[in-house]
């Protein structure tokens, strides 16, 4: 039996049978669904899945014709999807435990983030593997940025944002945090100074939801499509942006892991860069 859940508890769900298909999609809805590189997918028989708590708080979006995304409404953490021909497909990230898999593929690789190298040896499909029908995906046109800045926004494109470059700071956190909220194998975030960020629209659809027994830790979210969006912290005098939401190649490139202590049983982390058990000791910038 495995057992999943959101960030905040609010949703809880079960499988009774092994996974099957387990997947790194970098398709361009995954990569803004999650705000991360990658989403990191797996599939069950749909007789073998079963919600135990938390139904009211599901919302979806329509995010291609036919085929919905869900969330959890209070904390906006990704939720499984409805039945699809039998199966039920759901991110890996709020699993508890370890599912007894591994990602066997990278799918919709054509499509990957421009500031993402993917590091390991894994078969790579430009779109669905041999035998799976690849979707008709509308193509989504985003304003440009003004000179000198990168834009982002959530998938459905209420609310968007400009951050000046070039991104001081682009890092994944492997917190189980972060998996359960972005339903994916880490966060992949960029941090700022607050006074390089600006909205540019939708600021008021942003939702948030602070685990109360973090120091920090807060989910910033779309209403409307739940994709997580730019978190701003005035304390800290920092913004945080997801990656996986930039409309543009933001020229930074990831330079470090954290909290890899916290790192998912099922991901291996394949590159050369530094590792920190937990917090990095490198300072936040602020300017």
């Amino acid at each position: 039996m495995i057992q999943g859940s959101c960030l905040c508890g609010a949703v809880a769900f079960e499988v009774s049978a092994r996974l099957e298909l387990p997947h790194h999609c970098h398709c361009g809805i995954c990569r803004k669904s999650r705000g991360t590189p990658f989403a990191s997918d797996v599939a069950a028989p749909a007789d073998s899945f079963r919600w135990l708590r938390g139904r009211e708080f599901v919302r979806r979006f329509e995010s291609s014709p036919g085929f919905f995304r869900q969330f959890c409404a209070r904390c906006g953490s990704k939720l499984p999807g409805e039945p699809q021909e039998g199966r039920v497909f759901m991110p890996l990230g709020p699993l508890d435990g370890d599912p007894g898999v591994r990602p066997q593929a990278h799918i919709f690789v054509a499509s990957k983030a421009p500031w993402y190298e993917i590091p390991d040896s894994l078969p790579r499909f430009d779109a669905m593997p041999p035998g799976f029908a690849a979707p008709s995906v509308p193509a989504r046109i985003r304003p440009a940025a003004s000179p000198g800045r990168v834009g982002g926004s959530c998938l459905c494109g209420a609310i968007a944002w400009e951050v000046a470059t070039p991104i001081p700071m682009l890092r994944n956190c492997h917190c189980s945090r972060c998996r359960k909220a972005r339903g994916a194998a880490h966060a992949t975030n960029a941090v700022t100074g607050l006074d390089r960020f600006r909205w540019t629209r939708g600021e008021e659809r942003v939702r948030s939801y602070k685990v109360p027994e973090a120091r920090f830790y807060t989910q910033a979210f779309c209403e409307v499509c739940g994709s997580p969006v730019a978190r701003l912290d005035p304390g800290r005098g920092i913004a945080i942006v997801p990656a996986g939401a930039f409309d543009g190649d933001p020229g930074a490139r990831i330079m470090e892991h954290i909290f890899v202590g916290s790192k998912a049983p099922w991901f291996e982390i394949c590159d050369t860069l530094p590792r920190h058990e937990e917090a990095s000791p490198a300072p936040l910038p602020r300017a």
